[in-house]
C-alpha cells in the first residue's frame, strides 16, 4: 500500500485502519512477520566469481512454533524454531546480513470471515511502507475466492486494491499454504529494500 500524499506512514496506516474499523472490523491483537538476509559466505563461493545466493529466514507470529527459509525464485523450507539455532552453525556456510533485518508489524482485524493485518514495515529504528494482508478464512484454494477477495479490499484500500500475486501464476488450482504468505512477504520486503538503494539525488 502506497503512502497517502501529504501523509507519513503511520497517518496512513490510522486511515486505513479507521477505514476498516467503519465497516465493522474488529481488532484482534497483534501480528508480526521478520525477515533477516543470510548470504552465501564468500569461502564457499569457488574462483568463478559466481554470484552468491540469498537465503531469507522469516518467522511469523501467525504459526508461532515455525520458521521459514526461503530462496529468492526458489523452495520454501518450513521448519520448527530451532531453526535459527542451526544458522549460527552454518556460519561458515552462510552469513547473516545483519543490516538488511526488516519487519512488519501492525494490528489484526476480523470483518465477518474475513482476516486483516495491517502492518508498518521497518527497517532498523525507520518506517519504509505498509503491509496489508488480507485472508478468506474458510476458503483453502485463492482462485476460487479472489473475486470476493478484490471486491472486500476495495472497500478499504479503493484504487490501490492490487492484481492477483504473480505467485499464483503457476498456482491456479492448488491449495494455498503458509509458505505461499511468506513468499508474497518476501517479495515486499525485496521491493522495499530496493525501493531505498536509490540514491537520494536522484528522487525528484
Amino acid at each position: 500500500m502506497p503512502v497517502a500524499e501529504g501523509k507519513s506512514v503511520q497517518q496512513t496506516v490510522e486511515i486505513l485502519t479507521r477505514k476498516l474499523e467503519l465497516l465493522g472490523a474488529e481488532k484482534q491483537g497483534t501480528f508480526c512477520v521478520d525477515c533477516e538476509t543470510y548470504h552465501t559466505a564468500a569461502s564457499t563461493m569457488g574462483n568463478q566469481g559466481q554470484a552468491g545466493k540469498l537465503m531469507y529466514v522469516m518467522h511469523n507470529s501467525e504459526y508461532p512454533l515455525s520458521c521459514f527459509a526461503l530462496f529468492e525464485n526458489g523452495p520454501c523450507l518450513i521448519a520448527d524454531a530451532n531453526f535459527d539455532v542451526l544458522m549460527v552453525k552454518l556460519k561458515g556456510f552462510f552469513q547473516n546480513a545483519k543490516a538488511n533485518k526488516i519487519e512488519s508489524r501492525g494490528t489484526r482485524y476480523q470483518y465477518c470471515d474475513f482476516l486483516v493485518k495491517v502492518g508498518t514495515v521497518t527497517m532498523g529504528p525507520s518506517a519504509r511502507g505498509i503491509s496489508v494482508e488480507v485472508e478468506y478464512c474458510p476458503c483453502v484454494v485463492a482462485n476460487d475466492c479472489w473475486n470476493l477477495l478484490m471486491e472486500f479490499m476495495q472497500s478499504f484500500m479503493g484504487n490501490h486494491t492490487p492484481g492477483i500475486p504473480s505467485m499464483f501464476g503457476n498456482k491456479h488450482d492448488s491449495i494455498y499454504s503458509p509458505g505461499d504468505t511468506m513468499a508474497q512477504y518476501m517479495e515486499l520486503f525485496n521491493k522495499i529494500r530496493k525501493q531505498q538503494q536509490v540514491p537520494v539525488a536522484g528522487i525528484r
